[in-house]
């Protein structure tokens, strides 16, 4: 047997004199940190909704609100469990809340959407404000706003939560304050801020009352829904996505939130999309219809069936097409903005 070559020897010992100052050499690790190409350890994964809810009842029955703050069951990845996170940079879970009851009023840091899935009556209260809760409606909790949820309404409502947990505690950025009260005071009319913010229009005097975050924190599925059909039928659909729009800040054109951007689309009657990628991990919501998702990276494949109320996630640079017979409305979430703000957001559509 050869003898080792005088070189390795020498790296060896540098490496084991070196290692207790905390040193190590990048040339062993150069090809796993700058990659040819992203490689996530995320897998696409399917939560369907008549298997999930039954676990929500359960855990309404298991914890009040009061006690859970958030009664929420997370959405983890398959490859990062433990980490409470849906993608390496996002969150997401189901948040049930049961008539009579109120999640009481906290703020934090972290940037958080609600997209509601099932039931009507529901509030959440914003600074001050609250909004009612309709299926299909998205809303805002600006970083670092007073919040509460209640439900005045005789049955279950159950949202998404999105919020950019996993990127703040990476940037070791996170605060969090509960409230005084339980619920916090309403000082002004439902419908203020849609009021001043909603109609192309603002007040002349004034500034953005939730910082880099869009001044309208409830957006209603009746507008999104109204412009979707419209599009579909008076505009050409475009082979990829279908009718696709994106959520925006009023007063800067920009992204609902400067951590997360938000999309609704259609996808018409027979519709078989091409497939795409993008740097952006994004989380799907189901809001009516039925379909299917391929997804792809590699060698591997996940083929999805999903209907309303499912929810998926589709992770980084990994190839997926969309494809509905009956038709469908897809609601999503991703940490695009980010991507975009650092010059590093990539997309191609695949032919």
């Amino acid at each position: 047997m050869n003898a080792p070559h005088p070189t390795a020897l020498s790296r060896e010992q540098l490496y084991r004199e070196m290692a207790p100052h905390n040193l190590t050499p990048l040339w062993e690790v150069l090809h796993a940190l700058v990659p040819p190409q992203p490689k996530t350890p995320c897998v696409p994964a399917l939560w369907k909704y008549d298997e999930v809810r039954p676990f929500l009842m359960r855990a309404g029955e298991a914890i009040t609100a009061d006690e859970a703050v958030r009664r929420v069951l997370i959405l983890e990845n398959p490859a990062l469990r433990g980490q409470s996170a849906v993608t390496q940079s996002l969150y997401a879970g189901l948040q049930l809340i049961l008539p009579g009851e109120v999640a009481p009023s906290h703020r934090h840091t972290q940037s958080a959407l609600r997209f509601i899935v099932e039931g009507s009556g529901a509030y959440t209260a914003v600074d001050g404000e609250r909004t009612t809760m309709h299926p299909g409606d998205f809303i805002i909790t600006p970083s670092w706003t007073w919040h509460d949820h209640g439900n005045e309404a005789g049955g279950p409502v159950v949202w998404l939560d999105g919020l950019d947990i996993p990127m703040i505690r990476f940037f070791d950025a996170g605060f969090a304050e509960n409230d005084t009260a339980r619920s916090q005071a309403v000082t002004r009319a439902e419908g203020t801020s849609l009021a001043r913010y909603g109609h192309n229009m603002a007040p002349v005097r004034h500034d953005a009352p939730f910082g880099a975050t869009s001044p309208i924190f409830s957006y209603p599925y009746e507008r999104s829904r109204e412009a979707l059909e419209r599009l579909e039928r008076d505009t050409p659909v475009d082979a990829w996505d279908g009718v696709k729009l994106r959520y925006l800040n009023p007063l800067t054109g920009g992204s609902p939130m400067p951590t997360m951007a938000t999309f609704m689309q259609r996808l018409p009657h027979g519709f078989a999309g091409k497939a795409w990628r993008q740097t952006d991990g994004a989380v799907y919501s189901v809001v009516e219809g039925q379909g299917e998702a391929v997804v792809e990276n590699g060698d591997k494949t996940w083929r999805f069936e999903f209907g309303p109320r499912d929810h998926f996630v589709v992770p980084s640079w990994h190839t997926a097409r969309f494809a509905s017979e009956p038709g469908c409305v897809l609601f999503s979430f991703s940490d695009r903005p980010v991507h975009q703000a650092l010059g590093i957001h990539h997309e191609e559509r695949l032919s």
